[in-house]
């Protein structure tokens, strides 16, 4: 019965019965009065989970891949220049699409396990006096290696420089999950997805846009058609929509932010830190150390964990899967092989949690791990039980 086990991987994540009931729905005529009611509301809800009074908002049928996509051809033109931070598969990835849109990427080199290099972006804006960089692309939570980066840091070098890029940030793997404050923090364009925090399918790119990216799109000459941000703003503000809409998924994404408001964002913060503080006390308890290289960079969605020499990581994951039933995530990139990863994040409870600790303990003692059998179990149970006054 493996479809009855929860998954620890960083996405897609577990959908609850309220989410899936809630995807099961018939069709309706997406041009009607229903569909409008529907779509206008939980576009001004969504501001409320970026924390935005003024970014429109933005939902493209696609991974949060398109919503990369998106943000890059409706603001850029071929030969643009773009400074980004390359410290895990997934920054590596957005390099990797500018520059097949024929931008001019400026790369700096970072170790995996470290966050955005505020010091270094602010010397390289410093330095740009001809202020040649158009904007700066910045991935929040390294779903690769467990690392959350510090976004208000980046925008303070940038406004020390008074540099006027853009800043556009890779949130999938943190909205509504951990704090992001779009205004706060000056962001641009910030992307997430459907499938992590909001606990739902794979197939929404949930972009949120500002005035200021917005008004760079009349003067962007990449070709875009699909993802173009004219076709869906003038669409959605009439309560439309620019194609057929996935309807299914936007009625499960109206119960999802339902479900965070009444939680409370602050509440769904609280509960995810906790959650990866249990998780982090039982890798401790292991003898085993995170990729993240400092507790300021702890992710609280995603746990990067090295295992010892001599150990093959794809072969614990595989095992896990194979005896247990149960996934967890393997490594990518540099950290193919070293280090498995442990997903936290949506529909995540700490005894959920506890179910994961346990079935990755069993696989590493089949493997003849140095790890004590029950240790990182009781590490977590002990942070969770004495720790409940933090709970509301």
């Amino acid at each position: 019965m493996r479809a009855q086990n929860p998954v620890f991987i960083p996405g897609p994540t577990n959908i609850p019965d309220r989410l899936r009931h809630a995807m099961n729905v018939a069709t309706i005529d997406h041009r009607s009065t229903d569909f409008k009611n529907l779509l206008q509301p939980l576009l001004m809800d969504l501001q409320k989970v970026f924390k935005t009074d003024h970014a429109e908002i933005m939902l493209f049928p696609s991974s949060g891949t398109g919503g990369w996509e998106a943000s890059i051809t409706n603001t850029l033109s071929a030969g643009d220049k773009v400074l980004v931070a390359r410290y895990g598969m997934f920054s590596h990835r957005w390099i990797d699409m500018c520059q097949r849109h024929g931008l001019e990427v400026q790369i700096i080199e970072c170790d995996w396990g470290s966050g955005a290099p505020v010091e270094k972006f602010a010397e390289a804006l410093a330095n740009d006096s001809e202020h040649e960089i158009k904007a700066l692309l910045v991935t929040h939570n390294e779903t690769a290696t467990g690392v959350r980066s510090d976004i208000g840091g980046v925008r303070r070098a940038m406004n020390a420089s008074n540099h006027p890029a853009m800043l556009f940030v890779d949130c999938v793997s943190s909205l509504a999950s951990m704090d992001f404050r779009m205004d706060e923090w000056g962001v641009d364009i910030a992307i997430s997805g459907s499938q992590k925090g909001f606990m739902i399918a794979t197939g929404l790119a949930v972009v949120a846009v500002s005035e200021k990216a917005s008004g760079a799109t009349e003067q962007a000459q990449l070709a875009r058609c699909f993802f173009d941000f004219r076709d869906m703003r003038n669409a959605t503000a009439n309560g439309g929509y620019p194609y057929t809409p996935p309807l299914q998924l936007i009625h499960g994404l109206r119960v999802s932010v339902d479900m965070l408001l009444d939680e409370g964002l602050e509440q769904v913060f609280s509960r995810h830190f906790r959650i990866a503080q249990g998780i982090r006390c039982a890798i401790e308890a292991w003898g085993l150390r995170l990729c993240a290289q400092s507790s300021d960079l702890y992710s609280d969605t995603v746990s990067a964990i090295y295992v010892p020499d001599g150990f093959n990581s794809d072969q614990l994951t595989d095992h896990a899967y194979d005896a247990y039933g149960v996934s967890f995530g393997v490594g990518l990139g540099e950290m193919s092989g070293k280090a498995f990863r442990i997903g936290h994040l949506g529909a995540m409870t700490e005894v959920m949690a506890l179910s994961g600790l346990a079935t990755i303990e069993m696989a590493m003692k089949d493997l003849d791990y140095p790890v004590q059998l029950g240790s990182g179990v009781v590490a977590a149970q002990e942070y969770y039980r004495t720790s409940r006054g933090h709970l509301s």
